[in-house]
């Protein structure tokens, strides 16, 4: 790695500060109000700094473990130091670490060995706990694949384009991509690049969407003409698939329990020129008992543990706990058992998430059909990050009577 200068080491310093520091304040967030703010760090300096950035986070418990204590704000510089000297990142005038011992650092890393599996994954050691007992032997395997890089994968808008017409637009602004087997939508950048700037993403011709995540859509089965609700739609990644999906026929019910998601999704489906999109906050139970059996298709995405995102969002493994897995395990059910009443008769619903628990998946739905007769199950499938995308899960149930 190159050299790196001290403005770009204290932006790292800083950054972490807040992730770490600063109660709900994700990575993602932070990362890309640092970068707006340092508008001068050319391609390769941003480039580093987020690498850099995602990686300290990323191994968090390892490099304390290295640095033998836990991180306080006062020793980020240190957390650093213990990267650099891990990762052998050498920075500008290495001189501006004076006063921090390199000594014990690297007798432990000479060592080369860590004397737990948590921290060689570096997770916290009730997620190395749980991860084992639901998932048994492969729970490292999957680890080891969430923590690395994510791929940014890109869904071409089959409103306005296709995925080979849009790599030969991304390469007119020296974007080199390629598509995905399998992935009809999918584009893959060969290397990171800010595609906001493009003319293609101003112009509607894509969203940034894991390959993964695109399976929903088509996993949903909709058809033009039909009523489909996406129950928990968020800023709309899922909901602008399936208007393409639909060709812009039929209508799409958008709903969220944030405002502010909505009218992002609204600015998206602008952009994009989805047309069928109606968007409804949940500020109330009246809004879902309007529509009792009255959807097509449904799709819930539910809200859950996001460990099967953790290359994109490794930050969350250090916000979430076993408490709030059990406390999002009740919510899912809650959510399962009052929305699925938007079925008509003969409909189908997707229930999806973006974790890897079976507690949180296919548990979930063998506990919803013992307590509803009326609904089947067509099928199901897990996507696991080993696969080399983000891990998902998904089920297609249908309601019979």
């Amino acid at each position: 790695m190159e050299l790196i200068h001290r403005n770009l080491l204290i932006g790292i310093h800083d950054a972490l500060q807040e992730t770490f520091f600063e109660k709900n304040k994700y990575a993602d967030k932070v990362i890309e109000r640092l970068l707006k703010a340092n508008k001068k760090w050319g391609s390769q300096d941003r480039a580093v700094v987020s690498e850099i950035f995602y990686n300290i986070i990323r191994w968090k418990k390892r490099l304390e473990y290295y640095m033998g204590e836990g991180v306080k704000p006062s020793n980020i510089y240190k957390l650093i130091l213990a990267y650099v000297l891990w990762s052998q990142t050498r920075f500008k005038k290495f001189d501006e670490f004076d006063g921090i011992k390199t000594a014990d650092i690297i007798t432990k890393l000479k060592k080369n060995t860590v004397p737990t599996k948590a921290i060689e994954h570096s997770i916290p050691d009730w997620l190395a706990e749980t991860l084992e007992k639901e998932l048994g032997a492969d729970w490292e395997k999957e680890m080891q694949a969430l923590n690395e890089q994510a791929p940014t994968v890109l869904r071409a808008n089959s409103l306005k384009t296709s995925a080979k017409e849009l790599i030969s637009d991304l390469s007119d602004e020296n974007i080199v991509s390629y598509t995905i087997k399998n992935y009809p939508d999918a584009v893959q950048l060969e290397e990171k690049k800010n595609v906001f700037l493009t003319t293609s993403f101003k112009d509607g011709l894509f969203e940034v969407q894991d390959a993964s995540s695109q399976k929903i859509g088509y996993f949903l089965d909709v058809k033009e003409g039909q009523r489909v609700v996406d129950a928990c739609a968020g800023a709309g990644g899922k909901t602008l698939h399936l208007a393409a999906l639909m060709g812009n026929k039929g209508q799409i019910i958008a709903l969220d329990i944030f405002d502010w998601k909505l009218a992002e999704l609204k600015r998206r489906a602008k952009r994009a020129g989805a047309h069928n999109i109606e968007t409804r906050l949940i500020s109330d139970n009246k809004v879902i008992k309007r529509l009792y059996e009255k959807a097509d298709r449904l799709l819930i995405d539910a809200p859950c543990s996001g460990l099967g995102v953790l290359k994109r969002n490794p930050d969350s493994k250090w916000k979430i706990d076993q408490e709030f897995i059990d406390r999002i395990k009740k919510e899912q059910q809650q959510i399962l058992q009052d929305y699925s009443k938007i079925l008509k008769k003969g409909g189908k619903m997707v229930y999806a998430t973006c974790s890897i628990l079976p507690s949180e998946n296919n548990k979930q739905i063998e506990e919803f059909l013992q307590n509803n007769p009326n609904f089947k199950m067509i099928k199901d499938e897990k996507v696991m990050p080993s696969e080399g995308y983000d891990g998902f899960y998904m089920a297609m149930i249908e309601r019979v009577s």
